[in-house]
């Protein structure tokens, strides 16, 4: 079963890879580089501040910042145990991929690119779904299309974006609920 799993993941792989061209190659560089989207996480902070003050922000400040290096740790635990080589390095497809990433890392399960971003959108739209009706959805459009790139420039393979875009999700919930719990014992006026 993991072997028929793994065969069909190889082959999605390398059919969405492949569908990639030379004029595309240079957006999808940059949607994937890792401080393409820095303004969009200074607008997020931003609009906390403005719905929720000083005192929350700064909280919030410190939970998303362990909450990026809780997926960020996680990602490497994952891929240090697994040890699951990257398309661009693995043996037998290495040749059919369409590497156009700066470096191919050494092992690629899970995706932190996708665990980060999702962790990130799901916590900022739940924080400021309040104030924002359907920022949320926004947020987790973006964190597909980061995701998506992880397979356009050839480092993951779907099943790395899966399993990343979810246990970011799950991380973004569980770091949202402890905010919610730490504004409410310390900022509560």
């Amino acid at each position: 079963m993991l072997d028929w799993l793994l065969e069909n993941d190889t082959e999605l792989f390398l059919f969405l890879n492949n569908l990639g061209s030379e004029s595309w190659d240079q957006f999808w560089l940059i949607v994937t580089h890792e401080y393409t989207f820095a303004p969009l996480y200074g607008l997020l902070l931003f609009l906390i501040y403005k719905k929720y003050g000083l005192k929350p922000l700064i909280l919030m400040v410190f939970v998303i910042a362990a909450m990026i290096t809780f997926t960020d740790q996680m990602t490497n635990v994952f891929k240090d145990t697994f040890m699951r080589p990257r398309p661009c390095r693995a043996e037998g497809i290495m040749d059919q991929v369409r590497f156009i990433a700066v470096r191919c890392g050494k092992y690629g399960f899970f995706s932190g690119h996708s665990s980060n971003s999702m962790a990130a959108a799901i916590f900022g739209g739940l924080v400021l779904r309040t104030y924002f009706k359907g920022i949320i959805y926004y947020l987790i459009f973006w964190s597909f299309v980061v995701a998506y790139s992880r397979i356009y420039v050839g480092v993951h393979y779907p099943l790395d974006i899966i399993c990343g875009l979810t246990f970011g999700a799950l991380s973004g919930l569980m770091f949202y609920k402890l905010n919610k719990y730490l504004l409410k014992r310390f900022i509560s006026d």
